[in-house]
């Protein structure tokens, strides 16, 4: 081979090197982009907007005891929504009670007790879709039916799973003062 193809193969393949790091690159910041769902993507899994009868308290230990979401007041059967878009991954009965769950972008899966399904396991289901109606018998709940709303976070390293609080998800709109005049 001349000197002018092997100085040429050489630029080519550093080229080549460039453009596919450039490419990794990119992915990796559609990635985290992907992974941080914005508060405005998520809602009350309930309308009007729900008392909420209990809050979130997470144990100090996965093992140890806790609440690990909210509970909504609400009415036997009230429809309940999808918070967030996602998927269908459960609608089943779990320890008697029906459940269904669905899968977010970036890890997040919500769960809604008890509810029945009016949706099945693999339906995508946009923000605001009816997921099933509520039902009366959730333990400790002071309304006539409550909404166990949960909701946790996939964490990388030892695919642990982070319960967090679902209020968390909603956009509050920042309180802004006026001057008085």
């Amino acid at each position: 081979m001349n000197r002018l193809g092997r100085v040429g193969g050489i630029y080519h393949r550093r080229l080549i090197s460039i453009v596919l790091g450039i490419i990794a690159l990119l992915g990796l910041v559609a990635e985290q982009s992907v992974s941080a769902a914005p508060h405005e993507e998520f809602g009350w899994p309930m309308q009007p907007r729900p008392a909420v009868e209990r809050q979130f308290d997470r144990p100090a230990q996965d093992w140890l005891p806790g609440h690990r979401g909210v509970d909504l007041a609400g009415a036997p059967g009230q429809a309940v929504f999808a918070a967030g878009a996602g998927i269908v991954v459960f609608a089943g009965r779990v320890a008697g009670k029906p459940v269904v769950s669905i899968d977010h972008p970036g890890g997040l899966r919500t769960t809604y007790e008890p509810v029945q399904a009016e949706v099945s396991v693999g339906l995508r289901v946009a923000r605001g879709a009816r997921i099933g109606t509520l039902e009366a018998g959730h333990e400790g709940c002071g309304a006539a039916a409550c909404l166990h709303w949960g909701a946790r976070r996939d964490e990388s390293g030892h695919s642990r799973r982070a319960y967090i609080d679902p209020l968390g998800l909603l956009h509050s709109t920042p309180l802004r003062l006026k001057p008085v005049t």
